[in-house]
């Protein structure tokens, strides 16, 4: 249990009726065999699923299918980048609505493990941290460093008292029933030595001293100090033990498979394996499992980290990126989980008597206080082993790295589903806007001198920074004479990098999760006279994990030099190099609705096809049904995508998987190198669309185009009567794209006609007035 008595004789019974005064309020405690809630044992079935990774509209569905698939605790982080995107300023809104989730679980009927840890790893950006926290003055991640403990205690509290004002703890009679401090810091602490140690005493103390009536878990901590537990975390935990014998055995990361990566291969895991793995750590007395990801989802806007981290965090979980069930996978953890669960009062009141079976073989029986039978399980190692047994009226059958638990539980091999793609179009209307060059005559430029790191200047508030120099070529070089072409040579710490000479594209280089530095290596044409080099360079997610991550760069940090000249290599590094973060389209917001009219939209034969830095945009209607959607990306570079400017995240289909896929045989140890899909496709082909980031078809704020007769359109034609819910800029947009064309298109959103006039109600009358009264000049079609 939780309480150790110590003291004299006369000292104890005071200690012991403090100890029983506060077993019998608290709701959650533990001892060796599980978690105790109300004072029942438990084993207990957890998965992950993380909040802002899938949409509120999304979260009754997931949390339901999680229950029905057999679980009694759902597992997330805290995603600290994301509630605190600037210091002291919180966002607990939308995907990130902490309480708003943490509640509909608790509507369902389940418990919740909060890691609040506030690092998360997790393939998120920053692993979680915000940007701004790495230019706190003095400090240094995740140490015994002072202004870091002061940041992170102080997010942990405000965390922590958000739930104990919403009697969220199990304590208060909330659905919390763990939290977690930290994450997977024993490996770094190993790195780092004393400090690490005293940090993890430290966060210890803090955490427990919040006083939040519920047990703490440090994962990968081995010397998680009491009444901290430690836990594992991993593809195989049945051998792990807690470093007390008076603590749990908890398993909080079941890797249900693997992250992808751009450039990489789509990871699996087979069911069999997945399934034979928590049967195995039940067996050897575990009591609490966690599927990591039961459901992944997807890495919205620009939360990837790692970096090159896909959009897509799959993770080829038991419920997929869109929410449906993987089957078998699903199917047969909800199985394994009834039987777990029809001797739960067997598995955690005694230890089982273990006969051996030979050859790797072992049968442990669990036996209730009646004496009756309860659970039989045999660990077959051998993978070609087959075996049969009888034991009274039970058959177990197994095949290589199987299990059986109960009568009720045969597991054998399945087909697994295969998610059908139906096209809802043929093809959208694209229309296209390239973007400018970046010029150092521009009025949002810096000019410094060197090279300066690249999320230093941009603050992670795009994944671009331009670095721009002129180079001054003397018409005696002789280079020039012969007419040949220097060579360029820059060195970036990653993650992409594009280079233009004189407005033109010279090459593209980019690095990858192993190994994001890159070097552009490439002769170019340079002329007498100035010639301008611009450098766009591209971060593609900060990194998430590592030993003080927070000091890894970004951006091109040189040198950068020119070989070929008459006076030899010059080395451009120290001169003066002009910055300007972003690019134009996202200055004038071509990523929003309101942002689209900004500019003139080619469309036809004149729409830009394999230019360098295009836009594309599209509209079209909500497809028809309730199913999921996706985009299929496979003809496209590399960008980003926005959906009625909500940012689906980052693409790059055009970055194929390395690496070799054989066949997938579930037999022997797995890790994520095994089981691999998609080599030489695209890591990442299709892309997740909200359902709820859609507009329905027929109401005032979906997207629209305008088909004109012949005689294009006029401004007299914009005249009309002004009714009681009147946008007075309503005609601006119009105005401005279509005068004087014979086609064009207009959004149709509050934002671009000057904002909504009367809130709350409904606008498609208004619509159709409009549409009625121009209907002889302009014909308005949902696309």
């Amino acid at each position: 249990m939780w309480n150790v008595l110590r003291g004299n004789n006369m000292l104890l019974p005071l200690l012991l009726f403090s100890c029983l005064a506060s077993a019998a309020t608290a709701s959650v405690s533990y001892d060796h065999k599980a978690i105790i809630i109300n004072g029942q044992k438990r084993i207990l079935i957890s998965g992950s699923i993380h909040y802002p990774r899938s949409t509120p509209e999304m979260w009754p569905d997931l949390i339901q299918k999680a229950k029905d698939g057999g679980l009694d605790v759902i597992q997330t982080y805290v995603f600290w980048n994301g509630h605190e995107p600037s210091p002291g300023k919180y966002y607990f809104e939308d995907r990130y609505d902490l309480v708003k989730f943490i509640k509909l679980v608790h509507q369902a009927g389940l418990y919740v493990n909060l890691r609040i840890g506030p690092y998360v790893c997790a393939e998120w950006n920053f692993g979680g941290f915000p940007v701004w926290l790495k230019y706190v003055p003095g400090i240094a991640f995740r140490t015994d460093n002072e202004p870091f403990k002061a940041a992170m205690q102080k997010f942990t509290e405000k965390i922590v008292s958000m739930m104990k004002a919403e009697q969220l703890f199990q304590s208060q009679g909330g659905p919390i029933i763990l939290s977690q401090i930290e994450n997977e810091f024993g490996p770094v602490e190993w790195e780092i030595g004393a400090p690490g140690k005293a940090y993890t005493k430290w966060a210890a103390q803090m955490a427990v001293g919040l006083n939040t009536g519920v047990p703490w878990i440090m994962c990968k901590q081995e010397d998680a100090p009491d009444p901290v537990i430690d836990t594992c975390n991993g593809f195989y935990c049945e051998n792990f033990t807690p470093n007390k014998n008076y603590k749990p055995k908890m398993w909080t990361e079941v890797w249900t498979g693997w992250y992808t990566e751009f450039g990489g291969a789509v990871p699996t895991r087979p069911a069999e394996d997945l399934a034979f793995s928590i049967a195995r750590f039940i067996q050897n007395g575990g009591s609490f499992v966690n599927y990591y990801m039961y459901h992944g989802g997807t890495n919205f806007g620009r939360t990837a980290g790692g970096p090159f981290m896909a959009t897509s965090y799959d993770y080829d979980a038991p419920l997929d990126e869109y929410g449906l069930p993987r089957e078998p996978k699903w199917g047969h953890l909800r199985d394994l989980h009834k039987a777990i669960k029809s001797s739960e009062s067997a598995l955690v009141s005694a230890e089982p008597s273990v006969t051996s079976l030979g050859n790797s073989q072992e049968a442990h029986v669990f036996n209730s206080k009646s004496g009756v039978l309860h659970s039989l399980q045999i660990m077959t190692q051998n993978p070609l082993l087959k075996l049969a047994l009888e034991m009274g009226n039970m058959n177990y059958h197994h095949g290589p790295s199987a299990f059986s638990l109960t009568a009720k539980l045969q597991f054998t091999t399945l087909q697994g589903s295969q998610m059908k793609m139906t096209p809802v179009k043929s093809a959208l209307p694209w229309q296209s806007f390239i973007e400018e060059t970046a010029s150092s005559d521009d009025s949002d430029t810096t000019t410094l001198d060197g090279l300066w790191e690249q999320i230093y200047v941009t603050r992670d508030t795009t994944d671009y920074l331009w670095y721009m120099t002129d180079i001054t070529i003397s018409p005696d070089e002789g280079f020039i004479k012969r007419g040949e072409s220097p060579l360029l040579t820059i060195y970036s710490a990653g993650h992409a990098l594009h280079v233009f000479i004189n407005g033109q594209l010279s090459g593209t280089v980019y690095g990858a999760l192993e190994n994001p530095k890159l070097t552009f290596s490439q002769n170019v044409k340079l002329r007498s006279g100035i010639n301008k080099l611009a450098l766009l360079s591209i971060s593609v997610g900060l990194p998430n994990v590592g030993l003080h991550f927070e000091t890894w760069n970004a951006g091109v940090l040189g040198p950068v030099t020119l070989k070929g000249l008459n006076s030899g290599t010059w080395d451009m590094s120290r001169w003066k190099w002009t910055y300007k973060i972003g690019l134009k389209g996202e200055a004038l917001g071509l990523h929003t609705v309101s942002g689209i009219p900004s500019v003139e939209w080619a469309e036809g034969p004149s729409m830009a096809q394999k230019q360098p830095l295009t836009w594309y945009k599209a509209t079209f209607n909500a497809p028809p049904g309730n199913g999921p959607l996706a985009l299929d990306m496979s003809s496209m570079g590399k960008g980003q995508i926005w959906i009625n400017g909500q940012s689906i995240g980052r693409h790059w289909p055009a970055y194929t998987a390395r690496g070799n896929c054989g066949n997938c045989y579930y037999a022997g140890t797995y890790d994520d190198k095994k089981c691999r899909t998609h080599c030489g496709e695209p890591s990442q082909r299709w892309y997740h669309v909200p359902r709820s980031w859609l507009t329905p078809a027929g109401i005032c704020w979906s997207s629209l185009i305008l088909s004109l007769p012949a005689m294009g359109c006029h401004k007299d034609m914009w005249k009309l009567p002004e009714g009681s819910c009147h946008a007075h800029k309503s005609y601006d947009a119009p105005k401005r794209n279509c005068i004087g064309k014979q086609s064009c298109s207009v959004t149709v959103a509050p934002e671009v006609f000057g904002g909504d006039p009367c809130p709350g109600s409904t606008k498609s009358s208004r619509l159709r007035l409009f549409a009625a009264k121009t209907q002889w000049l302009c014909r308005l079609l949902h696309i």
